[in-house]
């Protein structure tokens, strides 16, 4: 999932523009919808589904948490949802856009300007500064100014008391250290959806409660977050959640979270 999604890591021309990528669905009401989405990979030792018929609506401002077992397909959910993969049948809508349409490369501007990814092992570049490190992103999709985009990295970092760090690799880090700065590279083009795949798999207790307390904070600012975790006990701490098993959803709990996302995606500086 990583190599993949940083193939956007090219630069982008400034001359692309959103409202070209493809096809627009005027009927979804909601900032993420998944209709009838199957995922079959088709491998050696036969055809495995991973996904069956999944129907999932997910509007701005809510903090959902997917939960199920390794092998239930939750990571496969949220691939589809950040393109990483396509799906076999069904539709993939964010805001409107028809995600499962796009070609690569009109995927790869979309997903740098729209998603940002927190990965489990945090997948910083090692020989790159922690400041590097979350400019790269505004970099390679061509948001902020060149000249803004050292001092939108150190007020990321300053929103989670990590400025003391900015030079340091992250090597130089801890585990909890390094996720924070994950968090806050996924926030770097100032995407409207944060999707973290495991993110407190690897943290201790103290650490997970500082990065929950840190989603909660995005959350109250409009930032819509979907969290991929085996944890069923992840419940309490979000708006709402999903249960998968065998590819398809077979419980939530919590309600649906109501904003106006007219302006939440798109809304990017260039």
């Amino acid at each position: 999932m990583y190599k993949k999604y940083f193939s956007f890591l090219h630069k982008v021309d400034q001359s692309t523009h959103e409202s070209a990528l493809v096809d627009k669905y005027e009927d979804s009401n909601h900032l993420i919808e998944l209709r009838h989405v199957e995922k079959t990979y088709h491998t050696d030792a036969g055809d495995f589904t991973a996904l069956r018929g999944v129907d999932l609506q997910v509007n701005a401002g809510e903090f959902l948490a997917i939960i199920g077992k390794s092998g239930s397909g939750k990571s496969t959910i949220l691939n589809m949802i950040t393109g990483v993969d396509r799906p076999t049948a069904g539709e993939v809508v964010i805001n409107g856009t028809a995600v499962h349409k796009m070609q690569e490369n009109q995927m790869a501007v979309w997903r740098g300007r729209n998603i940002g990814i927190v990965f489990q092992f945090f997948q910083l570049l090692p020989t790159l500064s922690v400041l590097e490190n979350i400019m790269l992103p505004m970099d390679f999709c061509n948001t902020y100014r060149p000249n803004e985009r050292q001092e939108r990295a150190m007020s990321l970092l300053k929103m989670v008391e990590m400025t003391g760090q900015a030079n340091k690799l992250p090597t130089e880090l801890s585990g909890g250290q390094q996720q924070r700065v994950a968090i806050v590279r996924a926030l770097a083009n100032d995407p409207p959806i944060i999707v973290a795949d495991e993110p407190t798999g690897n943290l201790d207790s103290k650490t997970a409660d500082a990065v929950f307390s840190l989603f909660d904070e995005l959350v109250g600012r409009g930032k819509t977050i979907l969290m991929v975790t085996h944890d069923s006990d992840i419940e309490r701490r979000v708006g709402r959640s999903i249960t998968v098993a065998d590819g398809e959803i077979v419980n939530q709990t919590g309600d649906y979270k109501i904003f106006n996302q007219a302006s939440t995606v798109g809304g990017n500086p260039s």
